[in-house]
């Protein structure tokens, strides 16, 4: 009877949770209504309001032409008439010289025709039809005045509303979590040219599958995308996953939202590499369960250091910088010599303490018993210390490396347990290590090409840590590693207690 009751419960729970799932979607539906009346409204408003200036700036443009051909028209006719009223002087007085010149012909007296020959002559040369300039001053073709709207006129028989945009669709295959930084890949399900850039919203969540209609986390947006895919850069993964969502806009509306998708964010374990190199190097590492598109983190949230205390005294090691000095072993041998009085005669001229050795090779608080010794050129940069100071990596069941061998010929293997196995790659200058803790995976990996070199598969038993042997040479290393809870409990409890771990940054 109680399981049937208890049963009961859990379904009547379910069913109020599914009855307010709906009344928020009728809420939403609802609110979705009176957005639409709201909004065709305005977009009607707009629209005419649109039209309205545009007719005012062709009734605009109209005024100001037609009081260009009033002026122009005023001006041509003044200049014409002007010349028409020259003319029809000039003609007059030409037929009155022409009357006079006829009747002088008839006349029978010579004496009188020379005189009014003369007189005719005389009046001709000075006749205004003479001076007259028989050109018009203007022309009657008023062309330039008129305008072409051809081009205007079928831009605007052309206009045409812009569709809504298609509605993104998110590529899990292709997106990407990695170095602090999360690689959002989409794609339009048809082509859309009209398509000018892309909306991008995305919040933390500590649930896994679709997003919740109530959650605490807001959406982030970022806006202005140009192409189907964007990548966050420098995030903090403080929960284990994220929403996304993307929609697509054009000049004159943005289409719906994508169907959000969950990406998951590990954070990774306390420590989780260990690797030796012998030779010069630049090394970077990445820490999170997915492996990164570039290997070198850009903007890393936490920065591991090495521990100068532990290394050997022939490395000098500047926080993430170590560098082989042959000469650093001897310097401190002869300085010990020296405090006990043994060591006086030596002489200054070929004394190597005559270099200035690196004041992080002098023993810390825990003093050189966590030094590395013998062949074991070795630094560590973060917490587990059961290798022994005596050991070299990739020589007992508890490390793993990846071992270059400068030494007549150059030979590029894998170790682990004293077993080797030769890699067939170039040596690169640049090593990206990964770890899987829970899935017992270390990888090495060539940063610049991103080449797998080799994978150690194993059951890691206990927190593993970065572990390096350098011998007459140098390298660097960067990580973008995070810092995981356990870590800053780990740091709080190492600033009041001078612990292991308080190498760590």
């Amino acid at each position: 009877m109680e399981d049937h009751r208890e049963a009961l419960r859990k379904i009547i729970t379910t069913l109020a949770v599914k009855n307010e799932e709906i009344q928020s979607f009728i809420y939403s539906l609802k609110q979705m209504l009176l957005n639409v009346e709201a909004n065709s409204t305005k977009v009607q408003e707009d629209l005419e309001e649109e039209f309205q200036s545009l007719l005012s700036m062709l009734e605009e443009l109209k005024e100001g032409m037609l009081m260009k051909i009033k002026q122009d028209r005023a001006s041509r006719t003044y200049e014409l008439q002007n010349q028409l009223s020259a003319c029809t002087r000039a003609l007059e007085s030409s037929e009155e010289l022409l009357e006079m010149a006829n009747h002088t012909l008839q006349a029978a007296d010579s004496e009188d025709f020379l005189q009014a020959a003369k007189q005719i002559k005389d009046s001709v040369t000075m006749a205004p039809a003479f001076r007259l300039s028989l050109k018009a001053k203007v022309s009657d073709n008023m062309s330039h005045l008129m305008v072409d709207f051809a081009q205007e006129r079928q831009m605007l028989q052309g206009l045409t509303f812009l569709p809504v945009p298609s509605t993104p669709m998110i590529d899990l295959a292709e997106s990407l979590v990695a170095d602090n930084c999360v690689t959002l890949v989409w794609r339009m399900p048809d082509e859309d040219s009209k398509i000018d850039h892309y909306v991008l919203e995305y919040r933390r969540t500590n649930f896994e599958g679709p997003p919740r209609l109530k959650e605490d986390q807001p959406w982030m947006v970022v806006e202005g995308i140009r192409h189907t895919e964007y990548t966050l850069t420098g995030l903090k993964f403080d929960m284990k996953y994220m929403n996304f969502r993307v929609k697509a806009c054009n000049k004159a509306v943005a289409g719906e939202f994508s169907e959000p998708v969950t990406l998951e964010t590990p954070v990774p374990v306390l420590v989780c590499l260990g690797h030796c190199l012998p030779v010069s190097v630049f090394l970077c590492l990445s820490g999170f369960s997915h492996l990164c598109t570039s290997l070198v983190c850009p903007a890393p949230a936490f920065m591991f250091r090495l521990d100068a205390s532990t290394s050997h005294q022939n490395l000098r090691v500047d926080d993430l910088a170590v560098e082989w000095d042959a000469m650093g072993g001897k310097v401190q041998d002869i300085k010990a010599r020296e405090k006990d009085g043994k060591g006086r005669t030596a002489s200054p001229v070929n004394s190597p303490a005559r270099g200035t050795p690196s004041p992080k090779r002098m023993s810390s608080g825990r003093g050189g018993r966590d030094r590395f010794t013998a062949e074991s050129y070795t630094v560590l940069g973060v917490a587990y210390r059961s290798l022994g100071r005596f050991e070299q990596l990739g020589k007992t069941s508890a490390s793993w490396c990846l071992h270059v061998n400068n030494w007549l010929q150059v030979s590029f293997t894998a170790k682990h347990a004293n077993k080797v196995k030769v890699l067939d790659a170039p040596v690169p200058d640049c090593l990206g290590v990964h770890c899987d803790f829970h899935q017992g995976l270390l990888s090495f990996y060539n940063a610049r090409t991103k080449q797998l070199l080799h994978t150690f598969k194993a059951k890691f038993t206990q927190p593993l840590l970065p572990a390096f042997t350098v011998w007459c040479g140098s390298f660097h290393v960067t990580t973008g590693l995070q810092v995981p809870s356990s870590v800053r409990c780990l740091q709080k409890r190492g600033s009041a207690t001078s612990s292991s771990n308080t190498s760590l940054s």
